[in-house]
Formats: C-alpha cells, sequence, structure tokens
C-alpha cells in the first residue's frame, strides 16, 4: 500500500484524506440516524392515549424520554396544547426546521468527495502523463533512447491515481445516497407525526369547548 502511495505521487495523499474523512462521516451519520430511530406509530400511540386523558405533563415526559427529532417535534407541539391549531402547526414546523439541519448534518462533506475524488484521480492521470511526456522530451533532447523504464513512473501516477479517485468516489456517492434517503425517510414520519399530534390536540381543544 505504501509502494502504491508513493509511486502514485502527492496527489494520493490527497485521496487517501478524502478516503478516511468520508468513512468518518459515514460511521457519524449511520450512528446518530440508528439512536434516533424510533418506532414512530408505537409512540404516537402512546403519546395520544396519553393527551385523550389529559395528561399532559405524562405526555411531555414521555418525549423527553425518547431521542430523535420526531419526540422532539411532538414536545414543541405538546406545549402549545392550549393553543389554536394555526400556532400548534407553526410550532411544530419551527422544530421541524431546526430538526432537519440536524439530520442533514455533514452530508455535504460526502457529496463533495463523492464528487472531487475522481477529479483528484483525473489530475493524477494528467501530471503523471505530463511527467512522461517530460522524461520523453529530455530523452528526445539528449539523443536518448525512450526505455519502456523511463515512463513507467509517470504511468504508474497516471493509473494509480485514477484508480484510487474512483474507488473513493464510488463508495462516497453510494453511501450518500443512501443516507439521504434514510433522512428523507426521517422527514416524511416527522410531518406523519406532526399531522397526526395537531388532529389529536385539535380533537381534544373541541372536546373541552363543548
Amino acid at each position: 500500500m505504501w509502494e502504491l502511495m508513493i509511486k502514485g505521487g502527492p496527489l494520493m495523499f490527497l485521496i487517501l484524506m478524502c478516503s478516511v474523512i468520508a468513512v468518518a462521516v459515514v460511521i457519524e451519520k449511520l450512528w446518530h440516524l440508528k439512536r434516533a430511530e424510533i418506532n414512530t406509530e408505537i409512540f404516537m400511540e402512546d403519546i395520544s392515549e396519553t393527551l385523550r386523558r389529559n395528561k399532559i405533563l405524562n405526555a411531555i415526559d414521555k418525549c423527553n424520554a425518547m431521542p430523535g427529532p420526531i419526540a422532539h417535534i411532538v414536545k414543541a407541539g405538546i406545549l402549545k396544547h392550549d393553543r389554536g391549531r394555526a400556532e400548534i402547526k407553526e410550532a411544530v414546523e419551527d422544530a421541524g426546521l431546526h430538526e432537519v439541519p440536524r439530520l442533514e448534518k455533514n452530508l455535504g462533506i460526502l457529496a463533495t468527495i463523492a464528487h472531487i475524488s475522481p477529479l483528484l484521480g483525473l489530475l493524477g492521470t494528467v501530471t503523471g502523463m505530463v511527467q512522461a511526456f517530460q522524461v520523453i522530451e529530455q530523452k528526445s533532447a539528449s539523443l536518448m533512447p525512450v526505455n519502456p523504464g523511463d515512463l513507467a513512473g509517470g504511468i504508474w501516477e497516471a493509473l494509480v491515481t485514477t484508480v484510487a479517485g474512483l474507488a473513493v468516489a464510488i463508495p462516497a456517492y453510494v453511501a450518500y445516497n443512501f443516507l439521504v434517503s434514510k433522512v428523507d425517510g426521517f422527514v416524511l414520519e416527522m410531518e406523519k407525526s406532526a399531522t397526526d399530534l395537531i388532529n389529536v390536540l385539535g380533537v381534544k381543544r373541541e372536546e373541552n369547548e363543548v
């Protein structure tokens, strides 16, 4: 591996750094999303039943005990339980605006790595070919025959950096799309939970008015 790094030239170290950062981001996002994952259906049934029995503080405690963005936006709506539907909806939407960026945090870094890694590999290919042609030029100027071994260094750099760039970019792009799909799933669950909560609080308010 070290020999390939040396033969690939200085750009190989940039590609290696990109791969390390990509792995760190993927591990962090998987851990964060796994930690935030809950059974939304069971959670919302429990919260709805608690609210129907007018145990507001108990419902808030259940939200505090549950990790993840869904519990946070539900709590924001419950805190406005005595307000109108419009105010409850606004509180839930505001909470969602804070939670979505947390879910998407560092995904931009992963997307950037997926895009620039092939470009770094391409740059290494170009510099490697430039090096090879420089050798040819120097040999020709001195009227010396060009041997395959003279070109090996530049060709190595050209091929190795291309392979390394693609080897980093492809998994990074796949991981990025997977993580985006997971985040989109969370957002849909948040929207569904917010709608269910607003409906439950709306029915409860109408019953209290009667």
